[in-house]
């Protein structure tokens, strides 16, 4: 037998306590803050310098929905050989992960476009950092608002 002494723990309170203990582990995930996704965008660049250009991002700046909203990112390169790009990585600031997907290409992936549909939890600003060959980064951002955000729970 267990050292405890559950003889004063009758059904009843049993049932409550572990329905109390229930509501208190169903909580809202916590929301990215600006500053957690400065510092997912941190470790995605190992703290390189970012510029400003070469990526682009497509996303409607009033989002009716947040639970599927197109997004396209297109990124100036060549992709050749000697000149492509690796990666590009999406972050929100608003959502409950600060980090949305990292998507990686090669010279073979022939243009460097992507095409996705992502939720978003509030009107916030996504940002998207392309790391090419060369080492370089390159971003580009763009602020939204969302009428009814996806990634809330009632």
């Amino acid at each position: 037998m267990s050292g405890f002494d559950l003889s004063f723990l009758s059904r009843r309170r049993a049932l409550i306590a572990g329905a109390g203990a229930l509501s208190t582990l169903i909580v809202r995930p916590a929301r990215a803050t600006t500053e957690t996704m400065q510092a997912a965008i941190h470790a995605f660049s190992h703290g390189a310098p970012i510029r400003q250009g070469r990526l682009k991002l497509d996303i409607p700046p009033l989002v009716e929905n947040g639970n599927s909203v197109p997004l396209v990112i297109t990124v100036d390169s060549p992709m050749t050989e000697k000149d492509f790009v690796k990666a590009v990585a999406v972050f929100n600031e608003r959502n409950p992960q600060p980090n949305i997907a990292t998507f990686h290409l090669g010279p073979r992936s022939g243009r460097a476009f992507i095409s996705t549909r992502i939720r978003l939890g509030d009107s916030q600003t996504i940002m998207a950092i392309a790391q090419l060959s060369d080492g370089t980064l390159w971003s580009g951002s763009a602020e939204l608002i969302v009428t009814l955000p996806a990634c809330v729970e009632n």
